[in-house]
């Protein structure tokens, strides 16, 4: 689970409906990776801005983006491996670098693409999930 603020909830619900739930028209105008933070900027495809100032600032740690990373198995794929000691093939996954490493040294621009757009996914489906459960419970 993401820990996002109220401030940054409120901010991510008008932009939801600002594209009438439409989250295909959710996009990253642009993106910063420094050894603490990522910081997504979101903007409405139908509606693009002149300055990052007039998009939505998303952060979030880099913990938080290499949990992403690894459940969504970027920095892996299937493999198979054959057993140290007993000498039998097994399929596992293999894993390509360590996230944030994969993710800076690895990964092709489309797959760094898959990456922000698999954060903007989780914390929009969080925050939808979390917020119609909340309301739902009374």
């Amino acid at each position: 689970m993401i820990k996002i603020t109220q401030k940054l909830k409120d901010k991510l619900w008008w932009m939801i409906i600002s594209v009438d739930y439409d989250y295909s028209r959710i996009s990253v105008a642009d993106h910063e990776l420094n050894a603490d933070t990522l910081t997504l900027w979101l903007e409405d495809k139908h509606d693009f801005k002149n300055s990052l100032e007039e998009c939505l600032q998303l952060d979030i740690t880099t913990k938080q983006f290499a949990k992403i990373i690894m459940a969504e198995n970027l920095n892996s794929y299937e493999g198979e491996k054959m057993h140290p000691g007993k000498n039998f093939m097994y399929k596992t996954r293999i894993e390509i670098n360590e996230p944030i490493r994969w993710y800076q040294e690895d990964a092709s621009l489309t797959e760094q693409q898959w990456a922000r757009d698999a954060v903007v996914k989780t914390i929009l489906t969080q925050l939808v999930e979390t917020e119609t459960v909340d309301e739902n419970i009374w």
